[in-house]
């Protein structure tokens, strides 16, 4: 392991210990989390909150392996097959475990059993898996898509599904670019809805998947886009809000025209004709839509959330990476199905036009657009995608991070500086008048008053309190005096105070 693997600090993939801990469960949910994401590296010798490398006794050092591998051995199921070695850093001798992203997933601590042992990293972050990311985890250990299992409660007449096949010729149709393109559209039957498995044959009887409960937007499964515009840049107050349920083909062309309706729309001649020009190209908005909604996991009841702020489009997806995906590969692309069955209908319906090339081409889109790079963040348990505006081109998405999301953090761990724990959107208010303000109207008021890399650091601390100043001067790309002058002033206005020790303290927020 190189030393600035090591001086970038902990992250999904890598965590420290100073020492071997004396009980093994303090370190054993990391393995097993590792196990069941991208695999990573537990690194015993270098201290967690400062990155000192303070090494382990060299004559303990096989001592420490051997210990590791059989407390892994004993503790952790399916079995996991650890890579354990000693690697020698300015002088100082380090131990790594390293582990490799496991195939028969979900992986638990015996002791505690599946339902209550399995472990997932998130954000740097070990914790303790929910029911729908365990079950996520099973269907990936055993090969098998959600979109083909049968939906329990759901039934589906003949007359239904004639319905459905004819639906999906018309949006095929609507779809295509030309005539010649329309004439080689096929009429969509029963058995071809078999063989992409949005049916499934049962005792002589056709029987509806989650892929069909998808399509026809049934209640029984969980599909709903949240659409909002929020105020400036932060997500605190709405200018406008929609929800879209029903058909997810449907739901698709909703959010899509929702997006164009509250973007800038400009226009240039060309010759005697003039020529109306979206901020964001409309094929790369549709196209990030359209991936939400064929890759989001279905097991997790979050919605596919698209927000618009006056600085970027940004479009929320719910459930993990699929095991085997990466955002780098992603970004060459390289494709990884989560819903085979939705992939197979939205490629008849021209939805998805060819396999694994979407988001090179979203990426090319936004750049000869002028916008900047594709900003894609992995939260975890959330997938993000951030198209910086055009207004803002030229600013980097480092310079936007009042109290939007800032490179590094992760969805699920995003405070919005002034919004208190358990807050959701829809109970925040319109506007924030002076005159029977409620508390949350009076902290986000004094907010107000905050300038912005004030505001930036705030925001860091509410996510991450424990941080230390080299942290979040390297996190921010400031200067660690200036990240300490911006923390004294917010000292000195009573904003912050530090409780405990240096090193084992914390900041607490007193807005």
């Amino acid at each position: 392991m190189k030393i600035e693997e090591i001086f970038a600090g902990e992250s999904k993939n890598v965590e420290f210990k100073e020492s071997l801990p004396v009980k093994s469960s303090k370190y054993m949910k990391t393995i097993v989390a590792f196990a069941n994401g991208q695999g990573g590296k537990l690194i015993i010798g270098v201290e967690d909150d400062t990155r000192k490398i303070v090494g382990i006794d060299k004559n303990e050092a096989f001592q420490i392996m051997d210990a590791v591998a059989n407390a892994i051995s004993d503790s952790c199921k399916p079995a996991i097959i650890p890579d354990i070695y000693m690697q020698t850093i300015d002088g100082a001798t380090i131990i790594i475990i390293d582990i490799e992203a496991g195939r028969q997933r979900p992986y638990y601590l015996a002791a505690e059993g599946l339902q209550h042992g399995v472990y997932v990293r998130v954000a740097g972050t070990t914790r303790l898996a929910d029911e729908a990311m365990v079950k996520e985890l099973l269907f990936e250990g055993n090969n098998r898509f959600f979109d083909k299992t049968v939906c329990l409660g759901l039934q589906a007449s003949d007359a239904d599904i004639e319905k459905l096949c004819r639906r999906m010729k018309q949006v095929a149709l609507r779809n295509c670019h030309s005539d010649e393109e329309k004439a080689l559209v096929k009429d969509v039957t029963a058995k071809q809805l078999v063989s992409w498995g949005v049916l499934v044959e049962h005792e002589g009887k056709l029987v509806p998947t989650n892929a069909y409960a998808i399509l026809t937007g049934a209640d029984i499964l969980h599909c709903t886009f949240q659409c909002a515009v929020f105020k400036d840049n932060r997500r605190i107050v709405f200018v406008d809000k929609r929800e879209f349920t029903g058909p997810v083909q449907d739901i698709i062309e909703d959010t899509y025209h929702f997006v164009l309706r509250n973007i800038h729309l400009g226009a240039v001649i060309e010759g005697l004709y003039r020529q109306d020009i979206y901020e964001i190209p409309p094929a790369a908005i549709r196209e990030l839509i359209i991936n939400a909604a064929v890759h989001r996991s279905y097991l997790d009841n979050g919605n596919i959330q698209v927000a618009i702020f006056d600085n970027r489009l940004e479009i929320t997806s719910p459930g993990k990476l699929p095991v085997g995906q990466t955002i780098e590969k992603m970004r060459e692309g390289y494709s990884k199905v989560r819903n085979e069955a939705l992939a197979m209908a939205f490629s008849y319906m021209h939805l998805i036009e060819r396999w694994g090339t979407g988001m090179l081409r979203i990426a090319e889109m936004i750049r000869e657009a002028g916008l900047g790079d594709l900003e894609i963040i992995d939260g975890g348990t959330e997938l993000r995608f951030n198209i910086y505006r055009k207004h803002n081109a030229g600013q980097t998405p480092k310079a936007e991070q009042v109290s939007g999301q800032s490179a590094g953090q992760t969805p699920e761990t995003e405070q919005i500086s002034g919004q208190n724990a358990g807050r959701t959107p829809e109970t925040e208010q319109m506007s924030g008048q002076s005159a029977g303000q409620t508390p949350e109207e009076n902290i986000q008021e004094e907010l107000l008053k905050l300038s912005l890399n004030e505001k930036t650091v705030l925001k860091v601390l509410q996510t991450s309190p424990q941080i230390i100043v080299t942290d979040i001067a390297q996190q921010l790309d400031f200067s660690r005096s200036a990240v300490s002058r911006l923390m004294q002033k917010l000292k000195d206005k009573g904003i912050i105070e530090r409780i405990g020790s240096n090193r084992k303290g914390y900041w607490k927020i007193n807005l």
